[in-house]
């Protein structure tokens, strides 16, 4: 029984320490019209393939995901780590909040609200 416990120990331990992603940094690009580049920069403890930061949402004033960015790999040996997505915003969206996305935890971690400038 006690190796039964182990062993269930040594499994979850590492997925639940590493956490959540947090959105550290975000840069945003106006190329003009409605089209933006967001440039962000998340921090997560991925520990592999089981569990890592693999996206990050781009919400409006009213937490409508309006843009999403897929991470198709663990970023282990890279942390922080920044990654790009151009997308259109309409022109009645004034501001963004960038939010993380993990393989365990799903959303959650530490936002970052930015004031879109047009």
């Amino acid at each position: 029984m006690k190796a039964v416990v182990l062993f269930f120990l040594c499994i979850c331990i590492p997925v639940a320490y590493a956490g959540e992603a947090d959105v550290v940094d975000v840069k945003v690009r106006h190329n003009g019209g409605n089209s933006f580049q967001i440039i962000t920069t998340l921090k997560h403890a991925d520990t592999g393939w089981d569990h890592y930061a693999n996206a990050w949402e781009i919400l409006d004033e009213r937490g409508n995901v309006i843009g999403k960015r897929v991470l198709h790999h663990p970023h282990v040996n890279e942390q922080p780590f920044s990654r790009s997505h151009t997308l259109d915003i309409p022109a009645s969206v004034k501001k963004i909040t960038i939010r993380g996305v993990d393989s365990v935890h799903g959303t959650g971690g530490k936002e970052k609200t930015v004031i879109l400038s047009r």
